[in-house]
Parts: C-alpha cells; sequence; structure tokens
C-alpha cells in the first residue's frame, strides 16, 4: 500500500469515527436536555425509602435527580473518547456545534408551544384513563417549555464543564502518557462536574429562580455525588469503548491518532 493510499484510508477511519461519536455526543446531549424536565426519586425508583438527609438547618435533602442525569455519564465517555483521538480541538468543535442545536432545539420548541391545538386533539385526549380531566395542551406545553433562566443555565455549565474536561484531560495525559485512561478520564470527569453541578443550578434556580444558596449547595451536593460514583462505575465501558475503537482504527492509525491528540495537531 503506497503513502497516499494509506493517507486515504487513515483519513477515512478518522472522519467515520468522529461522525460516530459526534453523533453518540450531540443525541445523549440533547435528549438529555429535553428529558430532563423530569425529577425522578432515587430511591423510589430502586425501593426504598427517601433518606431525608438535613442540610443547612431545616432543609431535607432525598436522592432526587432530573431525568437527563441518566444518560449524561453517555456524554462524559464520549467527551474523553473524542479527547484522547480528536484532543482538545475535537471537543470543543463538538460542544460549540452541540451547544448551537440545543439553543436551536429550545427556540423551535417556543414557538411551537404558542400554537393554538386544534379543538379534536383536545377532546379525543381527555379525560385520562381514570376518568379525570385532562389538557393534553397544557401538559404538552409544561413537559418541552422549560423557563430561560434553566436554558441558559444549561448552556453555560455545559459549554464550562465541557472546557474544563478537555484542558484537565490533557493536562493528566501529559502527565500519565497513553497509559492510566481511567485517571485522566476519571479525573477530568470529576473536575468539571464539580463545576457544571453547581454553575447549572446557580444561574438556573439562584439567579433566575428563588432558591436560596443553601438549596443551591444541597442539590448541587447529591448531583455532583451521582456523578463521581457513575464516572467511577463507567470506567469498565470507558476501557471497552477504546478497545473496540483501536481494533476498528488498527494498532497503528489508533496509535497515530492519539499522538497527534496529544500534540494538538489531530483534526479532519
Amino acid at each position: 500500500m503506497d503513502i497516499s493510499t494509506k493517507d486515504k484510508a487513515f483519513q477515512s477511519k478518522k472522519t467515520n469515527l468522529f461522525i460516530i461519536l459526534s453523533g453518540i455526543f450531540l443525541t445523549n446531549a440533547i435528549l438529555a436536555e429535553i428529558i430532563g424536565v423530569k425529577i425522578f426519586s432515587g430511591e423510589l425508583t430502586l425501593g426504598f425509602e427517601p433518606v431525608g438527609w438535613t442540610f443547612f438547618g431545616d432543609y431535607v435533602l432525598d436522592f432526587n435527580l432530573t431525568a437527563g442525569a441518566v444518560i449524561w455519564p453517555i456524554v462524559f465517555i464520549t467527551t474523553d473518547i473524542i479527547n484522547e483521538y480528536y484532543g482538545k480541538k475535537g471537543v470543543r468543535k463538538i460542544s460549540f456545534i452541540t451547544a448551537f442545536f440545543i439553543a436551536y432545539i429550545f427556540i423551535i420548541i417556543s414557538i411551537v408551544t404558542q400554537l393554538e391545538p386544534a379543538p379534536f386533539w383536545l377532546d379525543v385526549n381527555t379525560p385520562d384513563p381514570d376518568g379525570n380531566s385532562f389538557n393534553i395542551h397544557y401538559a404538552f406545553n409544561t413537559i418541552f417549555r422549560q423557563g430561560l433562566g434553566i436554558i441558559i443555565g444549561s448552556l453555560i455549565a455545559f459549554l464550562l464543564g465541557q472546557l474544563i474536561d478537555v484542558f484537565v484531560f490533557q493536562k493528566l495525559r501529559a502527565i500519565t502518557g497513553a497509559k492510566m485512561i481511567w485517571l485522566r478520564a476519571t479525573g477530568s470527569t470529576l473536575v468539571s462536574q464539580f463545576i457544571d453541578s453547581f454553575v447549572v443550578l446557580g444561574i438556573a434556580f439562584y439567579i433566575f429562580g428563588n432558591w436560596s444558596w443553601a438549596q443551591v449547595v444541597s442539590v448541587g451536593i447529591i448531583n455532583y455525588i451521582y456523578k463521581f460514583s457513575v464516572a467511577i462505575l463507567l470506567t469498565p465501558l470507558l476501557y471497552l469503548g477504546h478497545h473496540l475503537i483501536d481494533n476498528y482504527l488498527g494498532k497503528e492509525v489508533a496509535e497515530r491518532m492519539t499522538e497527534e491528540a496529544m500534540e494538538d495537531t489531530s483534526f479532519l
């Protein structure tokens, strides 16, 4: 195989992998934002009674999380994998693209929730299965429309978390080299998500809402405990992802991409 053919094969695999990883990243990040409006009880879901922890006086806190938190760890893993093979330029590019589409989605949702519902649509969806009066238009708007504070907070926290994640990841990689994937992946996630957990709550519910700092800190602690735990538990999945990608790329291509990523010369 001549040099030209090898370079074409290299670029083809490199591009295909970035498209796949970007698709996974973009889909899960956007989906997490949309389903994040639902708050669920972690204890009741697992069949336990709420813990009822008390923070800052009389403020009672349970393991209540947004539904988006369930799939957000997939974004963590994908971020680290993109960072490993494409460097900080790759992570920054997909992060800004994702932030743009998240903003676009919220704009479209805000428009369509203003549309007047068709009378028959309201009629055929009421009552509910239990015979209670049900307004599907109100339910639709309540589920999909989020407050301006939540939108701004989530976008700022998302971008800030991603930029911090890539910075810490690259610093750790400079120290560890190609070894100790778990250290740079977990370390970067723990630092970035510590910031993310409190920024989104502070902007959405303290600056734009009516929460106290005590409530922001309390809920932020629970969110961070969850992310901290998941980041550790998902380490084997990270190694599996690297194994599958290395098999797809081949040893030579994989090593070339990781070297370029570390030197910050890797991109499409």
